[in-house]
């Protein structure tokens, strides 16, 4: 149970120090373009350049979000490649994967180009509550020797 909490807390502060969400929402995103193609490759190539770019693009989408989540010092960039590579696929890849993939795409990119490095971790709701507590029983004035409680 013990190297279960180990792997767990390794990963979560892992995960902290990166864009973890917006690089995954923009790789399934790419994930999700390159599932809705549904054309084999030689029928691509015949269609010609056109063809071949409704595969790039979720392609390269995939892979900027991958470099987001293992390469974060490169975010930035990263997330205005993959915005504009998301929004070229409207035109590529049947709508943007219909609209899903688009979508994906655009948010995580989003979330990406918006996360701060430096931020603290937020609390967690239940510790705000019991920090509340603690507080207000700590300006509890205690009774005097004597006095009913």
């Amino acid at each position: 149970m013990s190297g279960e909490h180990g792997w767990r807390s390794t990963f979560r502060a892992w995960r902290g120090r990166r864009p973890f969400a917006g690089g995954m929402l923009l790789t399934l995103g790419g994930a999700e373009i390159l599932v809705t193609m549904k054309a084999p490759l030689p029928v691509i190539l015949h269609i010609g350049m056109q063809g071949l770019a409704g595969y790039l693009l979720p392609t390269l989408m995939l892979v900027c979000g991958l470099l987001i989540v293992f390469n974060p010092a490169q975010r930035l960039f990263y997330s205005v490649i993959a915005v504009l590579l998301s929004l070229a696929t409207w035109v590529t890849s049947n709508l943007g994967g219909f609209f899903v993939g688009l979508l994906l795409g655009v948010v995580g990119s989003c979330m990406t180009f918006g996360w701060l490095p430096d931020q603290e971790p937020r609390v967690s709701r239940r510790k705000r509550r019991k920090a509340a507590r603690a507080a207000a029983e700590a300006l509890q004035p205690s009774p005097l020797p004597g006095e009913p409680a």
